[in-house]
């Protein structure tokens, strides 16, 4: 009960107009269909002084999905906290696939570990502890690896999102998405600069420019939805 209530507590940050209406969402369309696996590493991570940066559950249904239509076998994830899109992930992918997991915060990580272990999917994990960037560079410099990922998920530090998109316009195929989270900045992208808290300033700058570059690269069809705390899917088109 209380892990529901933390993500209902967060009904603003989905753009909904009433928490009433994002628990009625919670409850009847996502909960009763998570993976026990998910359920528990919600409960988890619901501990943590941060929890609020766990990928919202609506988000992952709908991630999860994506992945499935897509078929996707081989993807890419930048920031996992404790792990619950790396979870859904794993589940959705064949036991073949293959997560490259990349995130400075290796306790957090190993908070969840233990939940992903006992679903029987680490060996779809290589988690890299290490700054995404640099990360990202090394997987470029094997060029096998230029367009062999089908699917990439960021939820990191806002100030790169410019850097991570340029490095995987090259590491994801053709036909293959990208989604970004946090687009919509708990909608203050919307608001005037001065109305905006002083905490969600810069990101919301950063963010501004982010989507506006999405919006105008014709590499990509883009779909801005109003899920979570805003997730802007990418797909690469060339």
């Amino acid at each position: 009960m209380e892990e529901k209530m933390k993500a209902a507590s967060n009904y603003d940050k989905a753009l909904l107009q009433t928490k009433e209406l994002y628990q009625y969402i919670l409850d009847t369309s996502v909960y009763p269909n998570e993976p026990e696996p998910l359920k528990e590493l919600r409960e988890v991570s619901a501990s943590h002084p941060s929890y609020w940066m766990g990928t919202a559950p609506d988000a992952g249904q709908l991630m999860g999905i994506l992945l499935k239509l897509i078929n996707a076998k081989r993807t890419i994830e930048i920031g996992v906290f404790t792990g619950y899109s790396l979870l859904l992930t794993a589940l959705a992918i064949p036991d073949d696939g293959k997560i490259i997991a990349i995130d400075v915060d290796r306790e957090a990580y190993e908070m969840g570990f233990p939940i992903i272990k006992k679903a029987g999917i680490e060996h779809k994990v290589d988690f890299i502890n290490a700054e995404a960037l640099g990360a990202l560079d090394d997987l470029m410099a094997n060029l096998d690896n230029e367009g062999s990922f089908d699917f990439a998920f960021v939820d990191a530090d806002k100030v790169n999102y410019l850097n991570y998109h340029e490095r995987l316009m090259k590491l994801v195929k053709v036909g293959g998405l990208v989604v970004y989270d946090n687009t919509l900045w708990r909608g203050s992208v919307a608001m005037p600069e001065d109305t905006v808290g002083k905490k969600y300033k810069e990101g919301r700058k950063l963010l501004l420019e982010f989507n506006k570059l999405l919006a105008n690269d014709a590499r990509v069809q883009i779909c801005h939805a109003s899920i979570g705390d805003g997730m802007t899917i990418c797909r690469r088109l060339h």
